[in-house]
Formats: structure tokens, C-alpha cells, sequence
């Protein structure tokens, strides 16, 4: 088989954006369907800008909020580690996002 498309940089991004995006599918189904690592996950993933995933503190603090807000211990130390770096605005800017966030999965649910 031929792995020369490996070996070219624009489908190496490629392949790389389809990982990205099945990720992150993948974690916001989880998400949901109310899976607390789910929430931890993505604000891992958005903490470290990993999987090709853009650095994103309040993305990050909304989900590590949401995490802590069902006892996940871990995401409220990682909650309260990236809020030394943001604004209040920033983290008020997160928190209006957790609380969309459960609204819309209440009315998906009703």
C-alpha cells in the first residue's frame, strides 16, 4: 500500500483535523449524555490545546466547572489552577457558558 500521503505535510494536517474533530465528537457526546470525565476531558483538552485543539482557558474552565460541579475532584483543582491565569471577566465569561451548557442539555432532555 501506498503511504505516500502520510509523508505530505497538507494531508498529514488533514488526518490530523479529521483526529481532532473525532475527538472532539466523540467528548461532547459523551458530554451529553452528562459523563463527568467527558466534561474533565474536554477541559483537559482545551487547558493544554491538545489533539489539535486551540488553547482555550474559559472553554477549559467551563468544562473543569461543570466536572467539579458533579464532585470530580481532580477537574476543581484543574478549575481553580487555570483561574489564576484569567481575567474575572474571563471566568465570568466561562461560567455563563457552563450554565448555557446545562440549559440546553435540560431542554434536549424535556
Amino acid at each position: 500500500m501506498d503511504m505516500a500521503w502520510n509523508k505530505h505535510p497538507a494531508a498529514a494536517d488533514i488526518a490530523a483535523t479529521v483526529d481532532a474533530d473525532a475527538i472532539l465528537a466523540t467528548c461532547l457526546a459523551s458530554a451529553t449524555g452528562g459523563n463527568i470525565s467527558a466534561y474533565f476531558d474536554l477541559g483537559v483538552i482545551y487547558s493544554t490545546g491538545s489533539h489539535g485543539i486551540g488553547h482555550d482557558l474559559i472553554e477549559a474552565h467551563k468544562w473543569f466547572n461543570l466536572a467539579a460541579a458533579q464532585g470530580h475532584e481532580e477537574a476543581a483543582w484543574s478549575r481553580a489552577d487555570i483561574s489564576e491565569e484569567m481575567t474575572a471577566r474571563e471566568i465570568a465569561e466561562a461560567q455563563r457558558r457552563a450554565r448555557a451548557w446545562l440549559a440546553s442539555i435540560d431542554r434536549k432532555a424535556a
